[in-house]
């Protein structure tokens, strides 16, 4: 059956002899895109966006592109860019073999980050320093491709190479960031979560927690809701009120020494607050509840 996603094969022999490393400009090559933008490689591309803004997908991953934005795509990988609205940028494409041959390691290009089976995107923003580091590195490889002879074919490799490793270096250090920051919020959560428990009866704000953790009430909101879906505001009136159906259920407190050592202002206040969790009065609960 044949496949209905177009798929596009490397031009190896565009400059009349075999060269398996290319740089061309998105405005040329997306009129071939025209009549169907999803389309499949059967070669290394890495996309560098310099004009425009549109969404650029790869294997259902999409992201809202800008300049400054790279996308690596392995061999067979499905691509979907915005070709009305991303109007300029680089692509840099090449075989794997010309590089492998050469560094005589088959898996060279597979254990490069951001071609690695676990990567965990598909794209990265470049800052401004790499950005026009690579812009130049582009420039150079086309300059290279224009005076080729077969003789220069190390010269190209060695830019290749350089490009390659600076997009690693700055794609695990990304990487790092994220799993760094993930750590530290999984700590925190753990350390709320904790404090919590132990100071529920007294202390209701988001801030006390925040202060303690010492971090920001917005960040903390941030990583309870993440992990936990309701806000860390939220999370506490939970854990209080949760204690409150304890205290009614499982003692014989009067309702106001219950508001009284849940630290609530006033008893009144404690009703509305119960009746908005629960669905009914405490005095309700407890004789729906009473073992």
């Amino acid at each position: 059956m044949k496949n209905s996603i177009p798929q596009y094969t490397f031009y190896k022999n565009k400059y009349g002899t075999e060269l398996l490393v290319d740089v061309v400009e998105l405005k040329y090559t997306k009129r071939f895109l025209t009549a169907s933008p999803v389309h499949t490689l059967t070669y290394y591309d890495i996309t560098f966006i310099t004009e425009g803004e549109g969404d650029f997908s790869i294997d259902n991953q999409t992201t809202a592109s800008v300049p400054g934005d790279v996308f690596f795509s392995k061999p067979g990988e499905i691509r979907c860019w915005d070709v009305n609205h991303i109007t300029n940028g680089y692509a840099l494409i090449f075989e794997d073999e010309f590089l492998s041959s050469f560094f005589k390691d088959p898996l060279f290009v597979q254990h490069l980050s951001y071609f690695n089976m676990e990567r965990t995107s598909s794209g990265l923003h470049l800052p401004d320093e790499l950005y026009h580091r690579m812009l130049q590195l582009l420039r150079e490889i086309k300059t290279e491709i224009g005076l080729f002879k077969q003789n220069d074919i190390h010269v190209l490799r060695a830019l290749l190479y350089e490009a390659l490793m600076l997009l690693d270096r700055a794609y695990r250090n990304e990487a790092s960031v994220e799993d760094t920051g993930k750590e530290i919020g999984k700590l925190h959560l753990s350390k709320f979560i904790r404090l919590v428990a132990t100071h529920l009866k007294e202390q209701h704000s988001v801030q006390y927690y925040a202060d303690r953790l010492c971090i920001t009430p917005n960040y903390l909101n941030e990583i309870v809701s993440a992990a936990m879906k309701v806000s860390a505001k939220q999370y506490i009136q939970n854990k209080v009120m949760d204690e409150a159906k304890r205290l009614l259920v499982y003692t014989d407190l009067p309702v106001s020494d219950i508001a009284f050592e849940l630290h609530f202002s006033t008893v009144s206040y404690f009703i509305r607050c119960f009746r908005r969790f629960a669905g009914s009065t405490p005095l309700l609960y407890r004789k729906m509840n009473k073992p």
